[in-house]
């Protein structure tokens, strides 16, 4: 039986501090061992010149091409501006009860907002996107549980009001779907 793992896939993403305390924390999220794994991602073929966005759902598409046989999750990180077409930004997106999630720090930081930069703040939302993320991988819709990290965010406010934590409802799904 192969173990299985959580791929931590960076997208012209170059903070290994970042990631690495994104995996350490993944790993004790989800129970599962999480790895940085690098693998080519052409982006210039997902970008949109009229918007001046990348499109995530193309970038999950590539994310997830010919995953690792010991896959059990392949998240992708990057700092770009993503987009869906119904949508004027997304923090991030994923596959529901699929392997592929993706999650951009673009607008999590403080200075997309004319901020001052915040590395604490930033690796929180990191920390409660990928997790959100990972969450409808596992078949977890948005939360109504305000608290929950499976509540939707529209705005950086909701994810700095929600938890980086799953509510007992949704930890209970998760936790009854990992392997």
């Amino acid at each position: 039986m192969i173990d299985k793992r959580i791929y931590v896939v960076p997208i012209e993403f170059y903070d290994l501090s970042l990631l690495d305390s994104l995996c350490f924390y993944l790993s004790n999220a989800f129970g599962i061992p999480a790895y940085i794994e690098n693998k080519p991602i052409n982006i210039n073929r997902v970008f949109d010149p009229l918007r001046n966005q990348y499109n995530s759902s193309y970038l999950l598409k590539q994310l997830i091409n010919k995953p690792p046989k010991d896959a059990a999750r392949i998240l992708g990180v990057c700092n770009l501006d993503l987009f869906i077409p119904i949508l004027t930004f997304v923090f991030g997106e994923a596959q529901l009860e699929g392997i592929g999630a993706i999650v951009s720090t673009y607008r999590l930081k403080n200075e997309f907002y004319g901020g001052q930069s915040d590395s604490h703040a930033l690796m929180e939302r990191l920390l409660k996107e990928a997790t959100h993320e990972l969450g409808h991988t596992y078949g977890l819709y948005h939360c109504h549980n305000s608290g929950c990290v499976m509540t939707s965010s529209t705005y950086v406010e909701d994810i700095d009001e929600k938890s980086v934590l799953f509510c007992r409802e949704c930890e209970e799904v998760v936790k009854s779907r990992v392997q």
